[in-house]
This record gives structure tokens, sequence and C-alpha cells, in this order.
């Protein structure tokens, strides 16, 4: 029925590379043509072509390499076999260029040799994708780079999120970025612009087929064929080579085209099979490891390799390639059992347990028929080699094959919880959940019940809508109580830690603080965190807050256990008790921490409590240098900035739009995620801009929620917007009952930011002048800036209504000068109104780069004009030099400048 010979795929690549055999694809081939173009002009770019196997992916990319004249290309593809180990399609794409680390920041160096295992160490994960952006700039700079990425459905996950990285930066850079990716698939390239392939029109089909005249179809044969392919150009030309159709076949097109390649192998010696099962179990394509694989099982190598290569499916040269994926895909499925273990321990033997021991450990893996202790052992130490190498995917795989593998059940059950957790860290939830799930029937010692509970209540919170997350960790600690009471406190502290870091702590304390009444007292333990928390919740402040001063004291500048491992907590206390020095003590220790230790979450938090604390010191520049350097590592690690920090620096600038419409985004996305602390967060800030632009209904309303809330810090830091709201609404006792509360607080904690704050509360509410000068005098010793602002203005306005006009313009320019300095224009307003009520005209402030800079480019010039260079503000920033210089452009037109000499005189950026 059908005729053709048997190379017809490999006649279809080698015709893919011309305009004419790509039929039916001129739409994609300008799009690329383009992409190409825009890389030799300076313009990077990338794109992202998704669609079934073998609708052409491979072929687009293939024109894309031959159309690149000028242009330098660097090709990789994702493996199946490779996705667990971190950073192999990375290394892989980044060796032809890896002459260039020179180029590179020492950090950034060092970074990708740590990550492509050239250099021991822990690799800085959030310097990683900058450091790949700057090696391939620096290659770019010679000649315009072409980067290709083919399957990049099989990259390892640490590969694709710095790929994914750099796709989101070349804009700047003479740089394409192409990618080909199967569908469906989830993938980390979801953010990249995207080129969806659909199947060719009947009429295109034909033309496909007609262009290789060998294959002989009558019209009945063809219209069959059509309509099983349905447009897929790999199917039309492979289906025929499966010897004709009998009778209608249901399967997917790929699992089709599959068969037609196993069909290839069915007259092929012995040998020749074993070598292509070889082949297709090492994804490397590396002939050295290959053929000494294959010389240890006894093949002849010259007369194997002749017949495998005879049928089209694999070539053999500097390097072994596979026609296509799915060509490696079925031939490996096609071998026996038997076979595929014959191979993986050939290539294991073959393999190097000095250069390259995770790749051996995992071949002698596949290549177990049984359980075996030693490969186990072999895995976990891979798996610890994986983990240092921040490779936490591959530790998961590692651990989990262990557990397979071990026969000791006590050793099978650890590994299993091991590779959980693993799984936890690397972001995989519904894996770990799995891998709980397999061991939850076996026999476990409560130790081992308390952990999987531990890791069910994490992969709770990691699921975002399951509420079930403190009930797992409250249930592992109490299971702990009686045989380990310190590792049941600890537990305990886990759900209140890990339910401020997820956001959802609503109910988690009232819950803990009532189990915790199950573990023993020893006498020989110190009070920690726990007890504090304890004695706030059934004492009240002045009974906690000496033992919260207590377990917040850093001794000597050596950070206490008690709290370096609940920072988020120990934060919270710390602004709970109004004590800003405690609070920055805990967050220089998170910067410093985050930074040695290269943990993005330790950074990340210490940052944003950092850009909150520039808001209420009334630094904008610190506030906003910290916001732009927490959203850069956000987007380095793939995750949303944290958002708290914005709500604050705009509720105390007071410009209305921009803050409600940033109070709108972060509402819904509290609705959806389940945040109570983002929805506290931002019933604070309302009351802030509300009472900043005497809209104090409104202010009154958000207040009340937010106290209502009693949410650590957020609570007590509202009560000073009630007070204030409600005193100007006329609501006295419900001012007064805010009061008595934040008077209790302030006098227990003793700081000069509480006492002060309490007393101008104080004043408001009794209209004592006593109470106003008090708390000027406690908060001329506070670093909070913003609140002794607020504080000479309250007074001000006091004094004027009390027509104590020359008294009260001391007070209202004082306000209106630090409120104006700081671009606070809802507080400033206010000041401004009651100067001129007093007949005095109040100085405008001058135009301020706060409101003509975005905070990324306020940041990038206050850097700059501190004298750093473009490629040491693109290493804070994780970008390139190229876009540093292009953000400077715009600063220079927005500025009305044109020099960075002139940016470094800038007073307003504090050069």
């Amino acid at each position: 029925m059908v005729g053709g010979g048997r190379g017809s795929l490999s006649g279809v690549r080698s015709a893919a590379v011309s305009r004419g055999s790509l039929v039916g694809r001129s739409v994609e081939l300008k799009v690329l043509d383009e992409l190409i173009e825009g890389a030799r002009s300076g313009r990077g770019e990338s794109l992202v072509v998704r669609g079934e196997a073998g609708i052409g992916k491979s072929t687009l990319l293939a024109h894309a390499r031959d159309a690149a004249s000028g242009a330098r290309v660097i090709q990789v593809s994702g493996a199946e076999f490779e996705r667990e180990l971190p950073y192999s399609a990375l290394h892989q794409l980044c060796v032809p260029v890896l002459g260039h680390l020179a180029d590179l920041p020492t950090r950034h160096a060092d970074a990708l040799r740590v990550a492509f295992g050239l250099a021991a160490g822990t690799p800085d994960l959030f310097h990683i994708g900058a450091a790949t952006l700057g090696l391939l700039a620096a290659a770019a700079g010679v000649r315009p780079l072409l980067c290709v990425v083919d399957d990049a459905h099989w990259l390892d996950a640490a590969s694709a999120k710095a790929l994914a990285f750099v796709g989101r930066r070349v804009a700047s850079e003479p740089i394409a970025m192409l990618f080909a990716l199967r569908l469906p698939a989830s993938d980390d390239l979801h953010e990249l612009p995207s080129l969806d392939l659909t199947g060719l029109a009947d009429a295109e089909a034909r033309m496909l087929l007609a262009a290789h005249r060998h294959l002989l179809l009558d019209e009945q044969v063809l219209s069959r064929l059509l309509a099983e392919a349905r447009g897929n150009p790999l199917a039309l030309l492979e289906l025929p080579e499966a010897g004709g159709f009998g009778q209608p076949d249901t399967a997917a097109v790929p699992t089709r085209i599959e068969r037609s390649f196993r069909h290839r192998l069915s007259d092929l010696p012995d040998d020749a099979r074993l070598l292509l099962t070889v082949a297709s179990a090492d994804p490397t394509g590396d002939p050295t490891l290959v053929w000494p694989a294959t010389r240890l099982l006894g093949i002849d190598v010259s007369t194997a390799s002749a017949s495998a290569a005879a049928t089209g499916l694999v070539e053999f040269a500097a390097d072994i390639r596979f026609c296509h994926p799915l060509a490696r895909s079925a031939v490996y499925h096609a071998a026996s059992v038997g076979e595929r273990h014959r191979a993986h321990r050939a290539l294991a033997e073959a393999t190097s347990a000095v250069t390259d021991p995770d790749r051996r450990a995992w071949h002698r893996a596949q290549a177990s028929v049984g359980p075996d202790d030693d490969v186990a052992a072999e895995l976990v130490r891979s798996a610890t080699r994986a983990q240092t190498r921040g490779g936490v995917v591959a530790a998961a795989a590692f651990l989990e094959r262990a557990a397979e593998l071990s026969l000791n059940p006590a050793g099978r059950i650890e590994r299993t919880l091991a590779a959980a957790q693993a799984a936890l860290v690397a972001g995989r939830p519904d894996r770990a959940a799995a891998l709980i799930r397999a061991v939850e029937h076996t026999a476990l010692d409560e130790f081992q019940l308390a952990h999987a509970d531990l890791l069910r209540g994490q992969v709770a919170f990691q699921s975002h809508r399951d509420d079930s997350g403190p009930e797992f960790m409250i249930r592992a600690g109490r299971r702990l109580a009686g045989l380990d009471p310190e590792r049941a406190r600890r537990c305990f502290l886990d759900a209140i830690e890990t339910s401020l870091l997820v956001g959802r702590p609503s109910g988690v304390q009232d819950l803990v603080l009532a189990a915790v009444r199950s573990v023993p007292v020893t006498a020989s333990r110190q009070p920690d965190v726990l007890d504090a928390l304890g004695l706030l919740n059934s004492a009240g402040h002045r009974s906690a807050i000496p033992l919260i001063q207590q377990v917040l004291e850093d001794g000597n500048g050596s950070c206490r256990p008690g709290w370096t491992g609940y920072p988020a907590l120990a934060l919270m206390l710390a602004a709970e008790i109004w004590d800003p020095h405690r609070y920055w003590t805990i967050v220089e220790w998170l910067l410093r921490t985050g930074r040695e230790s290269g943990s993005p979450l330790l950074l990340r938090l210490g940052l944003a409590q950092v850009g909150s604390y520039g808001a209420l010191t009334a630094d904008p520049e610190l506030a906003t240098a910290a916001i732009a350097e927490e959203e850069a590592i956000a987007d380095a690690t793939g995750g949303p900035p944290v958002p708290y920090p914005r709500l604050h620096l705009a509720a105390m600038r007071g410009r209305r739009a921009e803050a409600l419409a940033l109070f709108e985004s972060a509402t819904a996305a509290a609705t959806i995620s389940g945040s109570g602390l983002l929805t506290s967060n931002i019933d604070w800030a309302s009351a802030v801009l509300h009472n900043g632009l005497a809209d104090y209904p409104a202010a009154l309303t958000a207040a009340r929620r937010a106290v209502a809330d009693g949410t650590l810090f957020l609570a007590s830091f509202s009560l000073p917007e009630l007070v204030e709201a409600a005193v100007r609404c006329g609501e006295t006792d419900a001012a007064r009952a805010a009061l008595e509360s934040l008077v209790e607080r302030a006098d227990a904690s003793g700081t000069a930011t509480g006492l002060g704050i309490a007393a101008y509360a104080r004043g408001l509410v009794t209209g004592s002048e006593e109470h106003y000068r008090t708390a000027i005098a406690y908060l001329e010793r506070s670093p909070l800036s913003a609140y002794r602002a607020r504080a000479h203005l309250v007074y001000g306005e006091w004094l004027r209504r009390e027509g104590r006009r020359l008294d009260c313009r001391t007070h209202l320019r004082t306000a209106h000068r630090l409120l104006s300095e700081a671009g606070f224009d809802g507080f400033a307003r206010r000041a401004a109104t009651e100067l001129r009520a007093t007949g005095e005209r109040p100085r405008r402030r001058s135009p301020h780069t706060y409101d003509q800079l975005t905070i990324q480019e306020l940041h990038i010039a206050r850097l700059v004009a501190a004298g750093a260079t473009s490629s040491e503000v693109a290493a804070q920033l994780f970008i390139s030099p190229r876009t540093v210089d292009a953000h400077l452009r715009n600063i220079f037109r927005k500025l009305g400048i044109n020099s960075r000499r002139q940016l470094r005189h800038r007073p307003d950026l504090g050069a």
C-alpha cells in the first residue's frame, strides 16, 4: 500500500534547513528571522516555540541556526535522564563560552564554577542567573549570540530557572534565545514570549508529502494518512514507515510516531540493538563514555554502529545524537528490562567515580534489579553533594531511589522521609505528599510519625489554601512531648514561624499555646521565644515584655539561638514592644546571614524589613533601595516580591491613587492566597494613608479592623491610628479604649519610641500640652522619624486651634520640612494647610527624584551617584550592564541631565 525507504526522517531534517521545504510555516519563519535580526541589531529577545511532538519545533530551530549568519550559535537539548542533575543543561550550553568567565565579577564567576562542578562550595543560587546573563553578554559583545534550547520540557529545574531568568533580561543585549518545548507541559518559561505551533492544513500536508517523491500513495491511503496525522509533519512522513495501515489506530500521534521508530529496530542484529540501548541510556551523547561501555558488553563496535546508523535513528559523530527525542525514547522503551539493566551497568562501570560520581551512582541505581544497600548508600552521598550544589530536585530523586533500594525497613523509611523533605525544599509539595503516603501505613515509630506530621504540615502550608498545616505540626509536637521536649517545642515554634512566613498566622498562636502545656518543663531549660509569647498571651504586656526583651537580647553582639531559628517571630515581637533598636539588630543579622549563607529566604526577609523600616524612619532612599533589591532577588529565584514594604511606603507617601491601586491588587492577592497577614498589613497601611489624607472615617474603619485582628506588631502599630481617627470623628469612647491599650504596651516597653507615640496619642485625647511636649522629647531619641514629624504636626494643629498662632508655626514648619523631605505628601499637605491657616505660605518642596523615577530607577541612580559602575550595579540587581546603561539613559532624560557626573551632584540622591 505504501512505498518508501528508511531514510525519510533524515531527509526531512536535511531538507528542513531551506525555507522552501518548511511548508506552511511562513509566519513562524518570519518571527524567527526577526528574532535573529534583532540580535544582530543589539535588541535581544526570547521566544519559546511550543507544540506537540513531531509538530516541527526542532525543524524550525534548525532553520534558525542556519539563518543566523554573522552570529555565534550555542545550543543544548534537554535530556529526560538528566532532569535530576542540577545545572547539567546550563553547563552544556555555557561550555563554548566559558572562556569569558574572566570577564565576570569574581562572585559571579565563582557561582558558575561551583554550579558546574568546576570548584568546591555551595552555589550562590540567586546569583547564578545573573552570572549566566553576564557570561552570555560577554560572549555577545564579541559577536551576536543565538542560544538554542531544544526539548526544554526536559531541562533540569535549576537550569530552567536560570535560563528563564536570562530570557527575561536580554532586551538590551545582542542575544536571541530560542526554546522548543513539547506540549502538554508545565514549565518555568511561561513568562517568556511564545509561539504555538499547530498542525498543517490538508493542502500544506499534501505539499509536504509531494516534496518526497519516493512516497507513492494512492488517494485512499493519502486521505487516511492525512486524517491520522492531523497535520503533524513528522507523523506525515513517519507513519508510512510502519508498513501501512491495518485496523484504525486511535493512539495519540506521538505514540504512533514512537511506534514507527520502533519498527526500524525489528530487523536489527542483537549487538546493534544493544548499542542503541546504551546510547539511549546515556543522554550526554559522549562517545568516550558510550564506546567503552559497549566494549564492556562485548559488542563489536564497528559492525554494530554501522547497522545502527543505517536505521537513520542515530548519528555517530563527534557526539552521538538521535534524529529526534522520540527516537531516543522509542529505543530505550523498546529494549527489554534486562537489556536496559545491562546498558546502565556498563555505563556505570565506564563512568568515573572521581570526576562524575553522581551520574555513576544514577546508572548503578538504574542497573539494580532489587534492593542493594551499597548502591543506596552511594545515592545518599550523591544526594548530599546535590544539596551542597543547590540541586534539591536531584537530592530528592537520589533519596527516593535510595529508599527503593534499601534493604533495611527503618533505613527505607528514613530515606523516604528525607526525600519528602528535599521535595518540599524544591517546591514540590505534591511529590512530598506522595512520598509521605508511601510510608504512612508502615511500622513508623513515634519519632518517624512526628517527622511525617511535620512534613505534612509543611506540605499544607506550601499548598496555600490548605489550613491544616498548624494542626499537623502541633500533632508532631504532641507526639514528641514526652519523648523529646525540646524537639516538641521546636515543632510548635515551626508552626508559628511557618505561618508568619506564608502569611497565614491567624489562630495558629492560640493553638500552639494550648498545645505547649503538654510539654514537660525541665529545670535546666532557658526561657525561649515560645515562653515569651505564652506569657504575652496569658498575662499581657506588662508581665511579658521583660521576658521578651530577655529572649531578644543579643549577648555581646552574638546572636542567641533562641530567636535566630525563628527570625520572623522575633521581628514581630521586637516591633510589638516598640523596640526599633532590637528590631534593627535582627534585621542586620538577617542581611548578614543571608548574604554569607546565600539564603534567598533570609536575605529577602531582611530586605523587606529594611524597606518597612525605611518608611517608618522617613528614609525613602533606604526603603526604595531595599525594595528594589528584594524584588530583584525574588525575580532571580522565581518568586513574587514581598508586598509589605511597598504597602508601608505607599501609606506614608500619601498619594491616594497610587496607594489605593496597590491596596486593591494586594487585597486580590490576599484573597487568592488566604494570607491574613497581608490583609492586616493592608488595613494598617490604609489607616495610615487615610489619617495622612485627613479622611478620618476611612482611617477609623481600617484601624478598627487591624486592631481587631490582633496580629503581632500590626495591632500595636494600629492603635495610634485608631486613637487619632476616633478623636477626629468624635468617637471619644473608642479613642480612650485604644489609648488605654496603647499606654499599657508603651509603659511596659519603656522605649522612647513607645512612650513618645503613646504621649502624643494621649495629647489627642486629653488636649494636654504637657503630653505633646513629652511626646516630642521622647521621639527626638527614636529612629522612627515619621512619628516624630507626626508628633510635631498634631501638636501644631492643637496649638493653632488654641489660637497660639506664633507657637504653632514652629512645630508645623518642622513637621512640614520633615514630611516634605521624605516625600510623605499626605501628612505634609496637612501641615501645609495648617500653616496657610496661620497666614504663612509654606515653602513648596522642589521636585524630587521620588516623583520622577521608578523604584528601580531611583535605586540605580543612587548607586551610580555613589560611584558604582554599571557592572557593580548589574551584579547587585541581577541585570546586565547594558540594561543598567539603558536605565541610566531613561534616568538622565527624566532628570534633565546627561552625565554620571551630574547625577553625583544631585543633593536629593544623597551623594
